[in-house]
């Protein structure tokens, strides 16, 4: 093994390469800051009439909050993420309390509570829980290592992400509780869980469906409400009934469509004029494929995959398992809400409220997105400094 020529330890490294925050990963820091940059630019578009006499309400609160979030993108990526895992019992209770506090003191909007009104934003808890619960979960196992193959260990795993997930269900939320879901699901199996164990899970996942879709309406009782039981249906057949379940989808794949190769610009009529609805928060891709056309797409796409490949870099370079567990976390966490944002808009997934990470306006998810690269960056700053201490270094 060759050594390296500024030495051994982490203090050289540290000399060698500079202080932490510039200690960073490019490429992935790049991804985030061109989505930073499409986000604001299409939001500015689309929202200019929006608010009567305040043309940039909403391009400047969402810079805001980017401000927000990338300071503490830095601050965490400066913070050795192997510690958390001494909180990780506080930090669930922190994350159930959150939910829970918002059936008591959060503002309803359109039937739900999903959000505490605060003087600048909307605090939403559950956004929040989608990284503690990554924590809070990557620790439990790493704690159990001996045991990850134990149906025991599964059961107990599965338990912790449904009690949130329900809870966030319940508000109503069915998208965000979708996302613990896929969380849990993907820490399990970057833990190397057995084949067996996801395969009793999908039955069981299957045998739930069945009930909560069809047996439980049958016999007169309301899992769902009745609008998200309309969304979930409606994208098999937007155009049964337009006007209505299917609304929100049609007008989407139209903007698409309209949008042609480079995009209509200033002529996007179901941007501007109001046809297409939530543009600048569940629907802001249709607004980049109606404005944009296809390039403007490509380009956004491209950044995403750009992002999901240095989150997966990562994961493979993690020092330890607790750092692989949560990059596998938010890899996961990222992927589901990108698929499932992009994929509502082109009409090949249900409605379900989902955001699309860094575009959508909205200050809890994108703080919170923020804080998830700043794990993401902390877990490449301590691999990088494990290697060289071992007198190696990681190619990029």
């Amino acid at each position: 093994m060759q050594a390296s020529p500024y030495g051994t330890s982490v203090k050289d490294f540290r000399d060698a390469h500079g202080p932490r925050f510039v200690r960073i990963d490019v490429p992935l820091l790049l991804a985030v800051l061109g989505l930073v940059a499409c986000s604001l630019y299409t939001i500015g578009t689309a929202t200019q009439d929006d608010i009567a006499g305040s043309p940039y309400y909403f391009v400047v609160r969402q810079a805001a909050y980017c401000a927000v979030g990338l300071a503490l993108m830095i601050l965490i990526s400066r913070f050795d993420y192997s510690r958390l895992r001494e909180w990780r019992a506080g930090l669930y209770v922190l994350m159930i309390g959150g939910i829970l506090i918002v059936y008591a003191l959060g503002s309803a909007s359109r039937g739900s509570k999903r959000a505490i009104e605060l003087p600048f934003f909307q605090l939403q808890t559950s956004e929040l829980g989608k990284v503690l619960l990554i924590l809070t979960l990557s620790a439990f196992m790493v704690d159990r290592i001996r045991q990850l193959g134990d149906r025991e260990t599964t059961s107990r795993v599965m338990l912790m992400a449904l009690i949130p997930a329900m809870l966030v269900i319940a508000q109503p939320d069915l998208g965000t509780g979708l996302v613990y879901i896929s969380i849990v699901l993907a820490t399990l199996f970057v833990a190397g869980t057995k084949w067996t164990h996801f395969a009793a899970l999908g039955a069981l996942g299957a045998t739930a469906l069945a009930v909560v879709l069809i047996a439980a309406p049958a016999v007169g009782v309301e899992i769902l409400k009745p609008y998200q039981m309309d969304r979930l249906t409606a994208f098999v057949n937007p155009s049964e009934n337009p006007a209505k379940e299917g609304y929100q989808q049609t007008q989407s794949l139209v903007a698409i469509g309209a949008g042609g190769k480079t995009g209509r610009g200033e002529e996007a009529t179901q941007t501007k004029l109001d046809f297409l609805p939530e543009h600048h928060t569940d629907f802001i891709f249709s607004v980049v494929g109606e404005e944009f056309g296809f390039m403007g797409a490509a380009l956004v796409l491209s950044l995403f995959a750009l992002l999901i490949w240095r989150c997966l870099r990562i994961l493979t370079m993690a020092k330890n398992l607790y750092g692989t567990l949560i990059a596998g976390g938010i890899v996961a966490m990222l992927m589901h809400q990108i698929f499932v944002n992009v994929g509502m808009t082109i009409g090949i997934m249900p409605i379900t409220g989902v955001t699309l990470p860094l575009m959508s306006y909205g200050g809890s998810s994108v703080i919170v997105t923020f804080m998830a690269i700043g794990l993401l960056q902390s877990i490449h700053a301590q691999a990088r400094e494990t290697a060289f201490a071992k007198g190696r270094d990681l190619a990029i």
